[in-house]
């Protein structure tokens, strides 16, 4: 712990890695005392923390950090979104964050609470059934005229067109 043993002189150790099961009301709790959550996915994952920070919030204070390859950044744009690899952009980020006054803090998280709370899982379950059942109407349809019996008859050298 490079950042623990720069600063020596701080009360608690600034980072403190627990290694170990949690429980769903612990995670509660230090989504609760977090002034901050900074997700730095190198890859599109780690999304239901950020909501679950999210959604922990009802006090709407604390900040989002995202890496700019979350999807949930896409989502979420009231968060702070950031470069991962570009460790002057994540400081910027963490400084901006921990200096952020509370009336702005409250702005950006009621906009992320509000979202969550609009897309939620059923939401998300009507959306694909409902493209499931787009899919299955599209392949009820006659070949020769849609999109697939374009691209087919384009393979096969226009064989409907001369039959």
């Amino acid at each position: 712990m490079r950042i623990n043993q720069r600063f020596p002189e701080a009360g608690q150790p600034p980072i403190i890695l627990k290694i170990e099961h949690h429980q769903p009301d612990q995670i509660f709790e230090y989504y609760r005392g977090a002034d901050l959550c900074m997700v730095t996915s190198l890859h599109d994952g780690m999304n239901l923390v950020a909501k679950e920070f999210v959604s922990a919030r009802d006090d709407e204070r604390g900040v989002l950090i995202l890496s700019l390859f979350t999807g949930a950044a896409r989502e979420l744009p009231e968060a702070l979104i950031v470069n991962p690899y570009d460790t002057d952009q994540c400081a910027a980020a963490l400084h901006l964050a921990l200096t952020m006054s509370g009336g702005e803090q409250r702005t950006r998280m009621r906009l992320m609470r509000g979202l969550i709370q609009d897309f939620n899982v059923f939401r998300w379950a009507g959306r694909m059934l409902m493209d499931a059942a787009v899919m299955r109407r599209r392949e009820r349809l006659p070949d020769a005229f849609t999109t697939r019996g374009v691209e087919r008859r384009q393979k096969v050298g226009g064989a409907f067109d001369r039959a």
